[in-house]
């Protein structure tokens, strides 16, 4: 799969095992844990993720990019899942090491990874979402071009707490002022 660039800098590439330091600082934080189905909180849980992201992709189930600056060090994450080739759609995700935060790396990656899922997957609607607390998150959905479209309630449990999702969505034919 080709390398994808952005008009901010910020490159798109595979995840390499040298990521390992930059997956772990992403995951350190609470709220990521309930990111992943496995640990990732020591070298060989970043490692085993890494490898899995490769496995998706070598198997066309999902499509995972290190956000990568000038430096060539990971700052993010944006990725592509749940692709369903009888309607044309597919799950967009996003993290971004906490160092990286404020800086347009998530904004930035996912208006690429949207271009990609429409012109060379021939993708026509993806879709996202987050809890209704997670305003940053939210920030980058709307700066990505993805119009809000409706609140799923209680969708997410996490312990005993149950969470409000935002939907949001951009299709292949919405007109965008940063494509």
């Amino acid at each position: 799969m080709d390398e994808l660039t952005t008009p901010e800098g910020f490159l798109l590439r595979s995840w390499l095992p040298d990521d390992a330091s930059a997956v772990l600082r992403a995951f350190a934080p609470a709220e990521m844990d309930r990111q992943t189905d496995r640990p990732v909180d020591d070298r060989s849980g970043a490692l085993a993720w890494i490898a899995e992201r490769a496995r998706e992709r070598g198997a066309r189930t999902g499509y995972s990019w290190a956000v990568v600056g000038e430096e060539g060090e990971a700052l993010g994450c944006v990725a592509l899942n749940v692709v369903n080739r009888t309607h044309d759609s597919g799950w967009v995700s996003y993290w971004t090491t906490e160092s990286a935060r404020g800086r347009g790396v998530a904004p930035a990656g996912v208006r690429a990874l949207a271009r990609w899922a429409f012109d060379e997957l021939g993708l026509y609607r993806l879709e996202l979402g987050h809890r209704t607390d997670n305003v940053a998150s939210c920030r980058v959905a709307t700066r990505s071009g993805f119009a809000s479209e409706g609140i799923e309630r209680a969708k997410l449990r996490y312990g005993r707490v149950r969470y409000d999702v935002e939907r949001h969505a951009r299709l292949a034919d919405d007109v965008v002022n940063f494509d």
